[in-house]
């Protein structure tokens, strides 16, 4: 009942900067967090940067200073600024909304995930 649909990976130099977007659509009645996760091989998945509707903002510590999490929430859409990338931050990056649906009666929580866009950074 929610879609995220993602964009911005792909292949980039150490060093190098890419940004990630991801778009929210279906019944939503009110998105509260927005987040990107990150998932290398052989690891497990880990929270990269989350953004509550006020703006609050939360880093994983190996990205602090480098990315940048933002949010338009006119168009459910969240982004990611990933600066001075390193090869470590290769990995698949998912993105995560939190929020309540419409339904005929009710609001209900949702939690959703989008499909995952692949970054790489070489060094």
């Amino acid at each position: 009942q929610v879609q995220l649909v993602e964009s911005g990976g792909g292949l980039v130099q150490a060093g190098g900067s890419l940004r990630l977007s991801c778009a929210a659509s279906g019944n939503i009645f009110s998105i509260n967090v927005m987040g990107w996760y990150r998932q290398a091989p052989g690891k497990q998945r880990e929270l990269v940067a989350d953004i509550s509707s006020l703006g609050g903002t939360n880093y994983a510590d190996s990205v602090k200073g480098r990315f940048t999490i933002s949010r338009d929430s006119a168009k459910k859409t969240v982004y990611l600024q990933m600066s001075s990338l390193k090869p470590e931050d290769t990995a698949v990056y998912y993105c995560n909304t939190k929020g309540l649906i419409n339904t005929h009666f009710v609001k209900v929580p949702f939690d959703s995930w989008g499909q995952g866009t692949q970054v790489t950074v070489s060094s």
